[in-house]
């Protein structure tokens, strides 16, 4: 897709402020104030023109349709079913919908939520070590427990919500543009694809991932706004300020790596030497449906040092090479394959995406869509670790800074949280007790 038309459209505009503002830099996001030389009304005019522009770009170039139905989860589904349904269907996640009778007709009827398979066994694990359960857990295969241990392995899709959140449904129709789906992933932190519903149906066809959207922005560099934020190097963007660097040494086990990914919410922890604090690999959520692969490492994780996991797995899980992918069968490849749970092109744990302070934006960028990693490691020269870059901090630089995608309560996000039966509360969604 060639971006330049679409910024020659709107440079052509009849508004004659429009050719001007169409270049300026949004950097009101990334300096301090008394540093911005522009007036505040060439800021929301600079906003106003980045957001026009993403407003031009359509979703559908990386909307991979599915041939096949996407695979739902219902509140009265117990969570052993919904984890061996993942499992078996190879998917990472799945909507939650709510049973209800409509006249509406309308999707937000039905479709109330998002579930990811690495946040019910991350529950499940937590569950067991509550209830003491390690004299039965230990002898067993993780799902052999949940078969064993009714009040873990019965517990309902829709009970889940009173222990940790589900992600939030928040969709997208067919032709929406990439302005929409970029302020839904930068403002949502527990939001990790956007689903695509057909409006004459309702039902699920596609889903946009954070990996997608980076390649629809890349596609944007030579461009003046897009090279202007992407230029700079990302020691300006102080990306290591929005949030607390957690790492685990290599010599403390799974379950402690386990433990981090529940509790900090995380989609990856990093894995360092003690003695070196150097790198030297990470653990995802996407690694956890390993547990379910190897009876003998859910038994060990307690005593499996984590370093030596890496080592181990690392091989299991390397990507294959293909050097005949074209340019078209890639762009489905990253809109798809990080629906797979079992995904053999993600980075091996051994090999996490690094880069160094002095690197580009646009050099992270294309060393994720590359690597179709999530995340980016900051190391020093001398490789030990700084900060972390995740897709959403990416995004959030590109979101125009004039828009404001929090929930609220307000517009089309009341109405679909008042007909889910969820509310707002604290600035986060909830289901209502009933």
């Amino acid at each position: 897709m060639d971006f330049s038309s679409i910024s020659t459209i709107l440079n052509d505009s009849t508004d004659g402020h429009k050719k001007e503002v169409i270049v300026l830099s949004p950097t009101s996001q990334f300096e301090d104030a008394s540093c911005v030389c522009t007036s505040s009304r060439d800021s929301m005019a600079s906003g106003s023109a980045l957001q026009s522009f993403l407003d031009h770009i359509s979703i559908d170039p990386i909307t991979n349709f599915l041939n096949t139905s996407v695979l739902e989860l219902k509140l009265d589904d117990c969570i052993q079913d919904a984890i061996r349904s993942l499992y078996e269907r190879n998917v990472f996640g799945a909507p939650i919908v709510n049973s209800v009778s409509s006249d509406r007709g309308n999707f937000i009827d039905r479709d109330i939520g998002f579930i990811e398979f690495s946040s019910m066994v991350l529950w499940s694990l937590e569950e067991f070590d509550k209830a003491s359960a390690e004299s039965k857990s230990d002898s067993h295969g993780f799902l052999s427990m949940l078969e064993q241990i009714s009040q873990i392995g019965q517990t309902k899709v829709g009970e889940l919500a009173k222990f940790f959140l589900w992600e939030p449904f928040f969709p997208a129709s067919p032709g929406d543009s990439l302005l929409r789906v970029l302020l839904l992933f930068s403002k949502h932190r527990r939001l990790k694809v956007v689903p695509v519903v057909e409006s004459s149906n309702s039902c699920v066809v596609s889903f946009i991932t954070q990996n997608a959207v980076l390649q629809l922005l890349l596609q944007s560099s030579g461009l003046d706004w897009f090279d202007q934020i992407a230029d700079m190097p990302i020691s300006d963007f102080g990306f290591e300020k929005n949030r607390a660097l957690v790492c685990i040494f290599g010599d403390q086990t799974v379950a402690d790596a386990l433990h981090i990914l529940w509790e900090n919410h995380f989609d990856a922890v990093p894995v360092i030497g003690r003695v070196t604090k150097t790198l030297i690999g990470f653990v995802r959520r996407s690694d956890i449906y390993l547990l379910l692969e190897d009876d003998e490492l859910y038994q060990n994780r307690k005593s499996f040092k984590v370093g030596d996991f890496i080592k181990s797995y690392t091989r299991r899980t390397i990507p294959d090479s293909d050097s005949s992918i074209n340019e078209e069968s890639s762009t489905l490849q990253v809109s798809s394959a990080p629906l797979l749970l079992k995904n053999n092109q993600l980075p091996p744990m051994d090999t996490p995406t690094t880069n160094l302070s002095s690197d580009s934006l646009k050099h992270v960028m294309q060393d994720m869509l590359e690597s179709k990693s999530e995340c980016s490691f900051v190391v020093t020269e001398s490789g030990q670790l700084q900060s972390v870059i995740t897709l959403r901090d990416i995004m959030s630089k590109f979101s125009p800074p004039s828009m404001d995608a929090t929930i609220d309560g307000g517009g089309f996000f009341q109405s679909a949280l008042e007909q889910s039966g969820c509310h707002v509360e604290d600035g986060v969604m909830v289901r209502d007790k009933h």
